[in-house]
């Protein structure tokens, strides 16, 4: 009579039921959960280790699809309306909207300019112009913005301008919130509005803010400044002239014009003179 296959006794590691299998069987599926798990070798001893390895498995694999997730899941932003003023919340997917208010096309697409580029933005996105980009567009409207290249035409952002390298503007740039970088030298030709400003690197320029200029101790700014208040920390530089605590002040009024009307405002900040040649004082 043939001897029959030896059977080992294996436990299930999802569910704990032990059934019988074939001692030269690898691996099975449990008779209770329906779950696939490898088990004992063919001399009948149990594969404890490759269990353990394959449910550590199975939990990580499970815990990165949990945190993929909650990554990938669709995030809501709130949008305004350029024309109405009308607020919406949407994916942060979506590319493209109808406002419910006034029916017009709203762009969400964000912009990335690597080469020279005249046409006109409006989009509720972001607007991005690299170092070997030149937006010249006489008409940009955008969320926000990070300049490293040129820019030359006008530029109005809802919430933040950011220049990250060395710029000259010679456009107009408006916008909340204005932030030059450590590594940034920015040149401005036009006069600069603003809601506030933080200067980190080196700008050159007029500034208009409404509220705060505020100039880190790595800053400098050469020009002058209508604001309502300035924060210069130490070790940060300010040239220029200075006109404080205004509260009625136009876009278009010049620093002449509020130093007329009101010169009691006025600070002025003095050059100091050049060193002398080898730092010694120059004899007569």
């Amino acid at each position: 009579m043939a001897k029959l296959p030896a059977k080992v006794s294996v436990e299930c590691p999802h569910c704990g039921f032990k059934q019988m299998e074939y001692a030269a069987a690898r691996n099975t599926l449990c008779r209770q959960c329906g779950k696939h798990y490898p088990m004992a070798t063919a001399e009948g001893t149990e594969a404890k280790s490759v269990l353990a390895g394959g449910v550590a498995q199975e939990v990580a694999q499970s815990f990165f699809q949990r945190v993929e997730g909650l990554w990938n899941r669709p995030r809501i932003t709130a949008v305004v309306c350029f024309d109405c003023g009308a607020k919406q919340e949407l994916n942060s997917a979506a590319t493209s909207t109808i406002c419910p208010s006034c029916s017009v096309h709203m762009d969400l697409r964000d912009y990335k300019i690597n080469t020279s580029f005249s046409r006109a933005i409006r989009t509720h996105g972001e607007v991005h112009v690299t170092s070997s980009g030149d937006l010249s567009s006489s008409s940009v409207f955008c969320r926000s913005a990070i300049i490293e290249g040129k820019l030359r035409g006008s530029l109005q952002c809802t919430e933040k301008a950011e220049f990250r390298a060395p710029a000259k503007v010679q456009g107009k740039l408006s916008a909340p919130v204005v932030v030059i970088g450590k590594k940034a030298v920015v040149q401005f030709f036009r006069q600069l509005h603003v809601g506030s400003i933080e200067i980190r690197g080196k700008m050159i320029g007029e500034v208009v803010a409404q509220t705060v200029v505020t100039i880190r101790s790595t800053g400098l700014l050469d020009g002058n400044v209508v604001a309502r208040s300035i924060n210069v920390e130490k070790g940060g530089t300010f040239s220029g002239q200075l006109a404080i605590g205004g509260k009625s002040w136009e876009q278009a009024e010049l620093l002449a014009e509020v130093e007329s009307a009101n010169p009691s405002t006025i600070a002025k900040v003095r050059r100091p003179p050049p060193p002398e040649p080898f730092g010694l004082p120059a004899t007569s």
